[in-house]
Parts: C-alpha cells; sequence; structure tokens
C-alpha cells in the first residue's frame, strides 16, 4: 500500500483495506469504477441523470420460515403449521399474525410463494444464488444485481451508486464467496459497506471522515501530496491498478467533501418520531437509512438484516444454541422486521418515491414443513417465499404458490434467475444485454430464455 499520509517513508505492502487506501485519498473498497462509467456511456448503456429508478434489496440472512411467516397453511398437521394463527390483510392473501403490520399494508406489497433453487442446503450457496442469480461454479465469482446496475448505469451523486447496510455479510458456515461483491467485474464494483450501526447514539461513517491516525493532516492536502509523486510512477501509471486508482481516489475525494453525500448519511436530521416508527435498532435504522441514500441519488442498497446466522438471533430456527427457536423469531425477529418493513414502504409511498423503487424482500432459502425434534425448522431451499414492492410491482397480490404443507412449488415454480431479472426489469435494464466477462468473453445479463416476473406487474 502507498502510505502518502504517514511520517515515516512512504512505503508498499500487502492487505490493503478501504480505510488504507483512505490514506492516499480513495476508497478503494468503494465500488466506483470511473473509467468504466466513461466506457459505458460511450457506448450507450449507462443510464441519464433524469432516471429514478432505485432498488433496496433487503436480504433476510437465515431464511424466513414460509409457514409461520408468508405462507402460512391453517388446514395442514399441527408439526407443519406451526404454533401461530393466520390473520385476514389488506391484500388477496392470508399472513401469519407475527406478521400484523404488514397485513395493514399488504395492499402496498405482492408475494411470490414458488421460490426454489437446487443449490446445496448451505447458506452461502443461497446467498450467491438469490443475490447475482446463479451459483458460482468454476471458480467464477458472478457480480451482485447492485454492481450489475453500478456498471450499467453509474451513480447519479457524489454518492455511491451501490451501499450495503450495515456492513457486508459474515461467516455463513460454508467458506464460500457470499455474492455481495463485484464479482468479475472486479473491485471497482465492489459496494460501499457503511461498517458502523445507525441505531448508535454516537453513529458515524468512518469513510466520511479523516483517518484517525491523521487529525492534522487536511483532505486537500492529500489531494496535493499525491498530485507530488505522478512524475516518480511514469511505470505505475501505465497500468490498470493505476486507472483503478484515479478513479477510487476522485470517487473518494468527491464523497467526502460532498456536503450532499453528508447529508444523506445524517440519521441526526430526522425527528425522533419518525426514527422511532422505523424501530431503535439496527435493521430498523438502516431501513430508515435506506430510504435517505435513495431520496439522495443512490441507486441501489442492499440491507443485510443480520450480520451472521451465529451466536445472533436470526431467521435461522434450527431450535437450538447456537442458533434461534420460534419464539425468539415470534418475540424478537418478527416485530423487529414487520415494523421496520412497514414503515420503510409506507414512507416511501408517502414520499412519492415507491412507483420508482423496487423493495425486494429476499432469503437463502426456506423452512422444512416439518418442526424439527428441537422445536425448529431446518434448511430448505425447495421452496420459499420472497416479498416485492413497488417499482411497478402491484400490490396485494400471491404468486405462484406451494403445496398443501409448503414444501415445494405446485404452480409457477420461480428461480433465482427470475427474480434477478425482475430487480434489472425494475431497473430498466435491457434483460439482453451483456457484461464483460471472464477473459473479456461477453457474458449475458441473464440467462438465455430467463424472464421478470411478469405477474407482478401485470
Amino acid at each position: 500500500m502507498l502510505n502518502l499520509t504517514s511520517r515515516a517513508k512512504t512505503h508498499t505492502c500487502n492487505g490493503t483495506t478501504r480505510r488504507d487506501f483512505l490514506q492516499v485519498g480513495t476508497l478503494g473498497m468503494l465500488g466506483f469504477g470511473l473509467p468504466q462509467l466513461l466506457a459505458a456511456e460511450a457506448a450507450g448503456a449507462a443510464g441519464k441523470n433524469t432516471d429514478r429508478k432505485s432498488c433496496i434489496m433487503i436480504f433476510n440472512l437465515g431464511a424466513p420460515s414460509q409457514m409461520d411467516t408468508f405462507d402460512p397453511k391453517p388446514n395442514a398437521p399441527v408439526e407443519v403449521r406451526g404454533p401461530f394463527k393466520t390473520i385476514a390483510t389488506r391484500g388477496d392473501f392470508e399472513l401469519t399474525e407475527i406478521l400484523p403490520k404488514h397485513a395493514e399494508i399488504a395492499d402496498m406489497f405482492s408475494i411470490v410463494r414458488s421460490c426454489y433453487h437446487t443449490a446445496a442446503a448451505v447458506h452461502d450457496a443461497g446467498w450467491q444464488m438469490l443475490q447475482t442469480g446463479r451459483q458460482f461454479t468454476g471458480g467464477v465469482n458472478y457480480p451482485h444485481a447492485g454492481a450489475v446496475v453500478e456498471y450499467l448505469q453509474g451513480r447519479r451523486t457524489d454518492l455511491p451508486a451501490h451501499v450495503v447496510l450495515p456492513q457486508t455479510m459474515g461467516r455463513g458456515g460454508g467458506n464460500l464467496p457470499n455474492g455481495q461483491a463485484g464479482g468479475f467485474l472486479g473491485k471497482a464494483y465492489d459496494p460501499f459497506a457503511l461498517m458502523a450501526d445507525p441505531s448508535q447514539p454516537n453513529f458515524k461513517v468512518p469513510d466520511l471522515l479523516p483517518p484517525s491516525s491523521l487529525p492534522d493532516v487536511r483532505i486537500d492536502r492529500r489531494r496535493r501530496m499525491r498530485d507530488s509523486i505522478e512524475s516518480h510512477m511514469a511505470r505505475f501509471e501505465s497500468t490498470e491498478s493505476a486507472k483503478l486508482f484515479d478513479a477510487n481516489f476522485e470517487a473518494a475525494y468527491r464523497m467526502m467533501n460532498s456536503p450532499e453525500a453528508r447529508m444523506a448519511f445524517d440519521l441526526s436530521k430526522e425527528p425522533t418520531s419518525v426514527r422511532e416508527r422505523y424501530g431503535m435498532n439496527r435493521f430498523g435504522q438502516c431501513c430508515l437509512l435506506a430510504r435517505r441514500l435513495i431520496e439522495a441519488g443512490v441507486r441501489f442498497v442492499t440491507i443485510n438484516t443480520f450480520l451472521t446466522v451465529f451466536n445472533e438471533v436470526t431467521w435461522d430456527i434450527h431450535g437450538s444454541k447456537p442458533f434461534t427457536t420460534i419464539e425468539g423469531m415470534k418475540n424478537i425477529v418478527a416485530p423487529m422486521y414487520d415494523q421496520a418493513y412497514s414503515a420503510l414502504i409506507t414512507d416511501l409511498h408517502d414520499r412519492g418515491l415507491l412507483d420508482d423503487t423496487m423493495v425486494c424482500g429476499l432469503a437463502e432459502f426456506g423452512r422444512t414443513p416439518k418442526v424439527n425434534p428441537a422445536g425448529g425448522r431446518d434448511h430448505w431451499p425447495q421452496c420459499f417465499s420472497c416479498t416485492f414492492a413497488g417499482g411497478g410491482v402491484v400490490g396485494g397480490r400471491a404468486v405462484g404458490k406451494s403445496d398443501p404443507v409448503g414444501g415445494v412449488p405446485a404452480d409457477r415454480p420461480t428461480n433465482p434467475g427470475e427474480i434477478i431479472a425482475t430487480i434489472f426489469k425494475a431497473m430498466d435494464l435491457d434483460l439482453h444485454a451483456e457484461l464483460p466477462g471472464p477473459g473479456g468473453r461477453p457474458f449475458p445479463l441473464v440467462d438465455f430464455g430467463v424472464r421478470e416476473i411478469k405477474e407482478l406487474f401485470a
């Protein structure tokens, strides 16, 4: 790493992080790629500054139990239907009683109850499938949907095009890439990860601040210092790494000096009543921050409901430690999610943003139809539910259906490729477009024959 602000001699090392890049005035992990963006614009692929399409992807780490949330089975045996009653909603479907606020806004979102995938029943594999539309094979890492949007449409403002809240996923147990990166598009298209908890009283965005080790060095001075060594780096400047360095430097400088960027991340500007409506917890405040970022021009926000499935109360309801029980889901997870999701959808609607902002609630798989001996449910990729709102989606519908025990799709089976195609369609991307794939070969945005879930829009 080049460290231009240390009092010691400039040196190089491995293991560069985003904060390391800030030492030379750049956010290496921001996901900005100005040269690539300019090339896309020249080719006519990038979106115009007048476009308004955005997406918020809520990724429900751990995977909600479809029978206990979005696809209740009241007529099934007790070991299948679980302990919760069903409730009527404002949509053409029922939910379970642990999602009462969803029921109140059910005319504003729709459910796809027939999702499935064929990857292994491990978290990491499902993370890959549902965020990229494909399973990683042959050493090829596919880009997150947000990375694709950024590549094709660029950014609108000084803010990143794709932000992950509150941080990228942690360990999933399978030791596989989690699908939350730029993949073969390169590090330039990795998302900007907040790396902070917005519910904390002292919340600040680390990468909007000068490094703490350099209180006496101004941001402008870093730019001048970088300029002063350019004459000694002719060989380096001719490399691809140098081009990425330049792009990331300019992006970091712009964001750190942008009042609009600072304002977007400043939750103190929100009335206390609004913050409390979302819930004064990490997920609730991430949802509120996502709304502010969309409002400020960010194209794609990914919210991780949880950071890992281990030693944390999540949707991963195996029933015994280090996982969660059904009671833990009922008393902790569902109320938190129910409150924040309903506040987000309502807030976007009231502000006139929902029509142009798709909000999708995804998960890596579902849960086993039968409750296990520990009183929980295990991994089940054969059938699960996902929700969609805004972005042209017609609310109040249940698309597809599962069999009587929620075990397999009985109608309109829907795979991850179709889910990602639906997001791309809502973002006004051409599903026939191509990306620069491994080895420079053209790579299709979605596989041949894959289309969006049309029933959500018609």
